[in-house]
């Protein structure tokens, strides 16, 4: 039925889902366990979960729709004047590529069950402190060891199986990450299309250059509908598409809010660097093929936060400027503004993370929200520190990669690569494998020139 689960288990993930966008699922858990795992009689509990609708009381306003999300939106600033000269534009393009490597690097290894959810009654982030204790490399400063003596004292183990080349002892490269293919797929499309491209075009994108088992969660089910809507309409761009898109971006897809869409927006936001509501509507454009609410609203506070980070040095203004992009009366605003009083009163690293895994723990680990709420208090915690913020942002645990590439993305064009910590950046030896057609390898720095030279004709 999907990628990973059946049927049972993706139901069962649609009750927590409708729950949280507020809707009465009392009755439904049973309704579930009563099925078994009868298909016809599962689907009949899908489909009474997809009628149900927002309770009376529930206090958020959250649209999918662009407009309407711009009618919620608070006062903000839309457009940056960057007045920097050729060589710090470059110097900043490099620094987004390079700093979002980097930090996605970082945590790569530790995209695994202990580090993700916690194990042994401990929180994810406390995993990852033993980790680095257990390997004689506490605090972190450098790349994630592949050995610790965690691993036998506490059961605990990094992914071996896909980051290998990512761990302190092997690095030698950026290896292929769903977190840096999306972002080459967002400078191919403003290559190919500019500002002239829909969610029917990121379909069509993903399925030139994507194989199934390179999407996951939300886009592997919106990959999969999509193939579904494209086998009885074609053409270069169908004007009925729009009568698909939320039913390709929802159907089977209890992963719609989660943290998906965000990891995808950077090759957009580069391209509108300095254009925090042009780097949040391109964010829209894409994350609406596979997201909706606060699925869609974390990639536009993200967009936006990177566009803004090529002008703007003070994260806690990159931070407000991304809330100045989405709903101030959704679940997200109101998760950011508690992670940035958590953030302005905590001092210490460890506490922070404890504080914000306590926060937001009832979230699923890759869900938007929270790892949306642990990058916006990593930002201010860094204070406009690059190691600082990756490895904060890395040692809260839950989507480690995904939050140390958007941290180090950020932090990485608000700096510039000249400013960048050399242990950081020389480790990858300026080369990306992205695992997609013309970028495996490619130079890290032609990423970051190519990028460019689209926000120079975005501009014009």
């Amino acid at each position: 039925m999907t990628k990973w689960i059946g049927l049972r288990e993706l139901v069962r993930e649609e009750i927590k889902q409708r729950g949280e966008e507020g809707c009465n699922i009392e009755g439904m858990s049973e309704r579930l366990e009563a099925a078994g795992t009868d298909e016809a009689k599962l689907m009949k509990v899908y489909q009474a979960l997809m009628a149900l609708e927002p309770r009376a009381d529930f206090k958020y306003i959250e649209p999918s729709e662009l407009e309407a999300i711009r009618a919620e939106r608070p006062d903000g600033p839309r457009f940056l004047s960057g007045n920097w000269d050729e060589l710090k534009w470059q110097d900043k393009f490099h620094g987004a590529w390079l700093g979002r490597s980097a930090g996605c690097a970082l945590g790569k290894p530790l995209e695994a069950p202990s580090f993700m959810q916690g194990s042994g009654g401990r929180p994810g982030w406390h995993n990852i402190k033993l980790w680095f204790e257990g390997a004689g490399q506490w605090p972190i400063r450098h790349y994630t060891p592949g050995e610790s003596t965690a691993e036998a004292e506490y059961g605990i183990e990094i992914a071996r199986w896909s980051s290998l080349a990512s761990c302190r002892e092997n690095i030698r490269f950026m290896e292929t990450d769903d977190d840096i293919r999306y972002t080459v797929l967002g400078l191919l499309m403003l290559e190919e299309r500019g500002l002239d491209f829909n969610a029917w075009d990121v379909g069509k994108l993903w399925h030139r250059h994507l194989s199934f088992g390179q999407v996951f969660t939300a886009e592997a089910q919106s990959y999969l509908n999509f193939a579904r809507v494209t086998s009885h309409i074609s053409g270069e761009r169908p004007d009925d598409w729009e009568k698909h898109i939320h039913w390709g971006r929802s159907y089977l897809n209890p992963y719609r809010e989660w943290i998906g869409a965000q990891i995808r927006v950077d090759g957009y936001a580069y391209g509108a660097a300095g254009q925090p509501q042009l780097a949040a509507e391109l964010a829209w454009r894409d994350a609406s093929f596979s997201h909706v609410k606060n699925g869609i609203y974390g990639a536009m506070f993200c967009s936006a936060m990177i566009a803004a980070a090529f002008v703007e040095r003070d994260m806690k203004r990159i931070v407000e400027i991304g809330l100045s992009e989405i709903p101030k009366r959704s679940r997200l605003a109101e998760d950011i503004a508690l992670a940035v009083n958590i953030a302005e009163e905590t001092e210490d690293s460890l506490e922070l993370v404890s504080t914000i895994w306590e926060a937001f723990k009832h979230y699923h680990p890759v869900h938007t929200n929270n790892n949306a709420a642990l990058c916006a208090a990593a930002l201010i915690h860094s204070g406009g520190d690059f190691e600082k913020g990756i490895t904060t942002a890395v040692l809260g645990g839950w989507d480690t990669d995904c939050n140390g590439a958007t941290v180090g993305s950020i932090l990485g064009a608000s700096l510039g690569v000249a400013a960048l910590p050399e242990k950081w950046i020389s480790p990858l030896n300026d080369t990306l494998y992205a695992d997609v057609s013309g970028f495996h390898p490619i130079a890290i720095s032609e990423c970051a020139q190519r990028s460019y030279r689209v926000f120079r004709k975005l501009q014009h």
